[in-house]
């Protein structure tokens, strides 16, 4: 009797990283192979990488290392962003077998049979991107209590810091159609919460016809209140929007859905007008704070995040605190701060005006003390009240984890019966780890 064929995945990057993944793990359970942990033995280990920084592409790399110390004649397929930009590369690193693009990696398993037919090795499939116009739906499941769903891919944006465009080709989208029947999948495995994932999911609609762009598969708008419909799913989460996408019509549905939460992630990456020129951004700092009056004015117990990046080029002191205190007096939650770092082929990298990397550094380590003091009186601001949390387990023995419905992380004592479930929830301590827990 024939052993069973293993496979294991490692997600590096975003969640629609993670999307990705996990429909493509589902091919391969679908073709009788075994999904084992990364960390264990495995036939073949498949790396979906992600290239937003050079952090990211060092992880890729211990990541192959790592999988070759499990087994040394393992198949290594590395797959994503990062495979994209820099095939040659990847193909060069001792260990890797193949190499999947953008166009390829859902087509992963033909290319796993003609790999097992050959010895070759740096193997590269990476196509051109201006041939990728088909959408192709993803969705996690399986792992966790909340399912990604991807419900848009690419960008038509030009940021002069961004390789997403270079990586993932043109903003196209799923039909409103299919998203709706995903999600009542998602539902139906026992999945409460799904959280729409994209690269610039405001944009959704576009598709290419022709050589043509249009808006065919409807608006954002008309996505969500279609979704708002969904019997079986009791939360949907916005991952991520461009404040100038992100419409007041958008917000007043949000402030009165039966399931979408109060929760807006709205990137900013900088409070200086000239810097997000510079970065072509396409707001201005007036049009942020606009948006954040308008959430909070309708629903102000809602959490906001905010991207930002400290240390893009010509990013002066004076610059750089406009934006410190920019993001000081706005009514927002957290912050996810990014370091700026050069990437090949933008914009930006051909900018003189450099940033000495130890004061990128300090300028993050600023905003990041500022988003924990943030995180606080937001979740200060809550003490005593009453919210839905979804719980799920925690690492910890006998403790669950779980978030209330705007985003703030809560921790108790380990109820079987309170896992996947919606409960009342009491927030009472504010612990030195963030954490809000019940007395």
């Amino acid at each position: 009797m024939a052993t069973q064929r293993t496979v294991a995945f490692q997600t590096l990057g975003c969640k629609l990283n993670f999307s990705e993944t996990s429909s493509i793990r589902r091919q391969f359970e679908g073709h009788g192979y075994l999904t084992v942990p990364y960390s264990d033995p495995a036939d073949i280990y498949v790396l979906n990488t992600c290239s937003v920084t050079d952090f990211a592409d060092r992880k890729c790399r211990k990541a192959v290392r790592s999988a070759l110390k499990q087994n040394s004649n393992a198949r290594v397929v590395v797959i994503g962003c990062y495979a994209q930009l820099k095939p040659k590369e990847i193909a060069d690193i001792e260990g890797v077998d193949l190499v999947l693009g953008a166009t390829e990696k859902f087509n992963i398993l033909n290319y796993i049979d003609e790999l097992s037919a050959t010895s070759e090795s740096g193997m590269i499939k990476a196509g051109e991107l201006q041939t990728l116009s088909h959408f192709e739906s993803s969705f996690s499941i399986g792992d966790r209590t909340r399912s990604f769903l991807k419900v848009q891919d690419g960008c038509d944006y030009k940021c002069s810091f961004c390789t997403i465009p270079l990586a993932r080709g043109k903003s196209r989208s799923d039909t409103i159609d299919n998203i709706v029947q995903n999600a009542i999948q998602i539902g139906n495995t026992g999945v409460k919460e799904i959280v729409l994932t994209g690269v610039n999911i405001g944009d959704f609609g576009l598709t290419e016809n022709n050589g043509e762009r249009e808006r065919s598969n409807g608006t954002f708008l008309e996505l969500i209140k279609a979704l708002d419909q969904v019997e079986n799913i009791s939360r949907f989460r916005i991952s991520s929007i461009e404040p100038n996408l992100c419409t007041d019509e958008i917000i007043e549905f949000v402030a009165h859905s039966k399931s979408f939460v109060p929760h807006f992630h709205m990137p900013l990456q900088s409070g200086s007008d000239a810097m997000l020129k510079a970065m072509q951004r396409r707001y201005k700092s007036k049009l942020y704070i606009e948006r954040v009056a308008k959430i909070k004015s309708l629903m102000p117990h809602c959490c906001i995040g905010v991207d930002v990046i400290v240390g893009f080029p010509g990013e002066t002191e004076e610059e750089f605190l406009k934006t410190y205190h920019f993001l000081n007096e706005l009514d927002i939650s957290y912050l996810h701060v990014f370091t700026y770092s050069e990437r090949a082929n933008t914009l930006a990298a051909n900018k003189a005006e450099i940033v000495p990397m130890e004061v990128r550094r300090e300028r993050n380590k600023m905003l990041t003390i500022l988003s924990e003091k943030k995180k606080r009186k937001f979740y200060e601001e809550h003490l005593g009240s009453v919210r839905n949390v979804l719980f799920e387990k925690s690492k910890k023995e006998n403790l669950m984890t779980g978030f209330t419905d705007n985003y703030i992380k809560v921790e108790s004592a380990l109820e079987l019966e309170k896992i996947n479930f919606e409960f009342p929830f009491s927030l009472d301590i504010i612990k030195e780890s963030g954490l809000v827990e019940s007395l």
